[in-house]
C-alpha cells in the first residue's frame, strides 16, 4: 500500500502557533522548586540568570496544558470522596506559593494541601503529574525518587517551606488514564541540601560547573544552553545577564551601575544601553576594562558596553567588532 502524502495542517499549525505565543514570557522571576532538583549547576545559573530561550514547541506548550487539566481532575476527584483540599489561598484567591526565607529568589507554588486521605489524616503536600505509559509504569515499579527526581526534589522543597512531612504524589497515566499515588515523607537532610545548593546557584556571580564533560552526554543533549556551554554563543541580553546587576538577599535585584537602584521584574528583561556582559559568558579572552567608561575589551579590539545592546550570534559579534 503506497504511503500518503504528506499532509499539510494550516490549522493546526495555527493552534500550535496560539500556544506559542501564550506562552511567550518564558521568563520566571524566580529559580523553581520544580527545577532544583537538575543535577547541573550550571543549567540551573543559566536558567535564573535567564541566558537561553526554551526550545519549547506549540505542541509541546499544549502538551504542559494539558498537565494542568489533569491537576484539576485529581483534585475533584479528591473533594467528590471527601479529601479537603486547598489550591488557593482563601485571602488572595491565587495559588499557594512560597519562598525560602533565607533565599527568596528560590520560590515555588504548589498544586494544594491537602488532609482526609484513607492512608493517612494528616496534612499533605498535594503535587499532580502525568506521564507516559512507559514512565507511569517505572513510577509505579521504582517509585518517584528514582524514575523523576525533580518530582522528589520538588516536593521536598515544599514540605520544607510549609512545614509539613508528608507529601501525597498523584500521577496520571496518559495513556490509559489509571491514577497511581505516592506518599513521600520529608527528608531534612536532603532538603536542606537542595536548599544550599540553590543559594549557591543563586548567589553566584559567575555560571557554576557543568555536569556533562561533552556535548553528547546525556544531559547536555536536549539542553537549552547547549549553544553557552559548547558552541561559543553568547546568553540573551537581559539585566540578569549584566555584570553590573546582582540578586540580594531580600529577593530584589539591584543595578550597580546606577546607584544601586532596584531593578523591577519587567526591567530585568529589557536591559538597558547600560548592558555588559558577565565576563564569564564572553568566549573570547579578556584583554581590559575601563570602569570610568563602564566597557570591557576582548581579544581582536571587540568593545562590550560602549552602548549598543546587542542579542546577536558570536559570529556576528566578532565581526562587528562590538558587543
Amino acid at each position: 500500500m503506497a504511503e500518503l502524502p504528506i499532509q499539510h495542517q494550516p490549522t493546526v499549525d495555527k493552534i500550535y502557533k496560539y500556544y506559542v505565543d501564550k506562552n511567550i514570557e518564558w521568563r520566571r522571576p524566580h529559580l523553581g522548586a520544580s527545577l532544583i532538583g537538575e543535577d547541573c549547576q550550571r543549567k540551573l545559573w543559566y536558567s535564573f540568570r535567564h541566558c537561553s530561550s526554551p526550545n519549547f514547541i506549540g505542541r509541546m506548550q499544549r502538551l504542559f496544558a494539558t498537565g494542568k487539566i489533569e491537576e484539576e481532575r485529581i483534585i475533584n476527584d479528591l473533594r467528590n470522596i471527601g479529601v479537603c483540599v486547598y489550591d488557593r489561598d482563601p485571602s488572595s484567591g491565587k495559588q499557594l506559593s512560597c519562598f525560602d526565607e533565607d533565599c527568596p529568589h528560590h520560590s515555588g507554588s504548589v498544586d494544594g494541601i491537602a488532609q482526609g486521605f484513607e492512608e493517612s489524616k494528616e496534612w499533605h503536600i498535594l503535587e499532580i503529574k502525568s506521564a507516559s505509559n512507559k514512565y507511569f509504569n517505572l513510577i509505579k515499579k521504582q517509585g518517584v525518587q528514582k524514575i523523576k527526581p525533580l518530582y522528589y526534589a520538588q516536593v521536598q522543597d515544599y514540605m520544607r517551606w510549609f512545614k509539613l512531612t508528608r507529601a501525597f504524589f498523584f500521577v496520571v497515566n496518559k495513556d490509559t488514564d489509571e491514577i497511581f499515588s505516592e506518599r513521600i515523607y520529608y527528608d531534612k537532610d536532603f532538603a536542606e541540601r537542595q536548599a544550599d545548593k540553590a543559594k549557591r546557584v543563586v548567589y553566584s556571580s559567575i555560571p557554576l560547573e557543568k555536569l556533562g564533560d561533552k556535548e553528547t552526554s546525556f544531559c547536555c543533549k536536549f539542553c537549552d544552553h547547549a549553544d553557552l556551554c559548547w558552541h561559543g554563543g553568547l546568553p540573551l541580553v537581559s539585566c540578569r545577564t549584566c555584570a553590573f546587576s546582582t540578586p540580594e538577599v531580600d529577593g530584589t535585584w539591584t543595578c550597580g551601575r546606577f546607584e544601586k537602584r532596584v531593578i523591577s521584574e519587567f526591567e530585568q528583561k529589557q536591559g538597558c544601553v547600560g548592558h555588559i556582559f558577565i565576563p564569564e559568558l564572553v568566549p573570547l579572552r579578556l584583554i581590559g576594562a575601563d570602569p570610568e567608561k563602564g566597557t570591557i575589551e576582548y581579544e581582536g579590539g571587540i568593545i562590550n558596553g560602549a552602548g549598543n545592546v546587542l542579542s546577536v550570534d558570536l559570529e556576528k559579534v566578532i565581526n562587528k567588532k562590538n558587543i
